[in-house]
């Protein structure tokens, strides 16, 4: 058995992992982040014991843990370099999770635990894999030759920060037309007002009145009614982001590339018109084509991915 602990900004999630990446327990808390750090350890501490009684389990069961942590991670030393959201610098987070537990603890970066997952689950006899995140930001990770990619210094894979449009749109990292600018789903947020605002004839302004407020389903949802406002949304988001996965497939040539977030929910509607980009523009178009897929374990990848990295760690 392999404990995953995917810790957010908003929730620590907790859960019991069979070897062939099943969950066979789970359990959230609020994560309280404006509490010290030691006070969100225990918190794990605690959820993990709650998750491995309930399975009728024990310690004496548990292999290793990993924790997937939002931010930058010595992987190597068990510490958190840097998680702003989590006011963390600096913490020896294995280390202090060992004083009430004393099983392996591995430390790895929330979306390449994420990716992770979802490589362990799609088919790990692929040995190279990519996923991208579409949420509020634009995540993910990568995976080469069955390891994560993390960089010499931890900070590896940032795909969200790679420019497509130069000069463009302000990102929050300080630079200018990041991907995640474009691509991320606050991105497809900002595009659809805009758009409303260019055009008060769009249905998409009675749909907002019936669902609250815009999101990002509101375009996809009024294009798949015809509604010309929406289409152009929709075709233009589904492009910035088809542009990004095609650099990073002329960078890493994956087998697969695997898109997460909520908007993946939108499945053919979203990969058909990517697909038909990235083989229209890719630079290889000889041999073996990397495959593009939606994500299949959604909020659950953070947990396994935490797990199943851990398992792999050399201290097993």
């Amino acid at each position: 058995m392999y404990i995953g602990i995917d810790l957010g900004g908003t929730n620590i999630a907790v859960g019991l992992v069979d070897k062939k990446g099943k969950i066979l327990q789970k359990a959230s808390t609020p994560t309280l982040r404006e509490r010290h750090w030691s006070e969100i350890v225990k918190d794990m501490v605690i959820m993990t014991h709650k998750v491995t009684e309930a399975a009728g389990k024990n310690l004496a069961d548990i292999k290793v843990i990993g924790i997937g942590i939002p931010g930058n991670i010595d992987n190597e030393n068990g510490i958190v370099v840097r998680a702003a959201n989590l006011n963390m610098t600096n913490v020896h987070i294995a280390e202090e999770f060992r004083k009430y537990i004393d099983i392996p603890v591995n430390l790895e970066n929330d979306a390449n635990a994420a990716a992770y997952g979802e490589y362990f689950v799609q088919d790990p006899r692929r040995d190279n894999f990519l996923m991208v995140t579409l949420g509020t930001g634009v995540g993910g990770g990568i995976v080469i030759k069955g390891k994560i990619f993390r960089g010499f210094n931890g900070a590896g894979g940032e795909i969200g920060h790679h420019v497509i449009h130069t000069d463009g749109e302000k990102c929050a990292c300080g630079r200018r037309g990041c991907y995640e600018t474009y691509a991320s789903v606050t991105a497809l947020i900002n595009q659809t007002k805009r758009k409303m605002a260019e055009r008060p004839d769009s249905m998409m302004h009675e749909w907002v009145k019936n669902n609250g407020a815009v999101n990002g389903f509101t375009a996809f949802d009024c294009a798949k009614k015809g509604d010309s406002a929406a289409i152009e949304v929709r075709d233009r988001y589904i492009t910035y982001v088809a542009e990004g996965i095609v650099n990073l497939i002329n960078i890493f040539q994956p087998e697969t590339v695997v898109i997460g977030g909520g908007i993946s929910y939108e499945g053919d509607t979203l990969l058909n018109p990517i697909r038909e980009f990235v083989e229209k523009n890719e630079f290889n178009k000889q041999g073996p084509r990397t495959q593009i897929e939606v994500a299949t374990l959604f909020n659950d990848a953070g947990i396994v991915g935490a797990a199943m990295s851990a398992k792999k760690q050399k201290f097993l």
